[in-house]
């Protein structure tokens, strides 16, 4: 398995709740970020990346996967924290987390 090129030691923060507000339907969650007026459909892992991230401490991939592992299991290490980066940078783009 090809593994990509992240930084996984970039902290980020989850953006408060009244920032993104969150409506959970079936394996979906629609993710409302107020201040872009945007509507973001996300499934699995996301939702339990966010909630892994609600005490809004800054948090890297690397520690966000132990929390994870803890709750799931998530399997071969590098390439889990490899995506958890990647759902990372993605959920920054689209202003749902910012870097710490």
């Amino acid at each position: 398995m090809r593994v990509p090129q992240v930084d996984a030691t970039r902290a980020y923060r989850r953006m408060p709740d009244d920032a993104v507000r969150a409506c959970v339907l079936d394996d979906m969650v629609l993710l409302y970020h107020g201040r872009s007026g945007q509507t973001h459909m996300v499934i699995s892992p996301v939702p339990e990346i966010l909630d892994a991230m609600a005490d809004g401490a800054a948090v890297s991939a690397e520690a966000l996967h132990d929390v994870l592992a803890a709750r799931y299991e998530l399997g071969e290490r590098a390439a889990a924290v490899a995506e958890i980066a990647a759902h990372l940078d993605a959920l920054d783009a689209l202003g749902l987390v910012r870097q710490a």
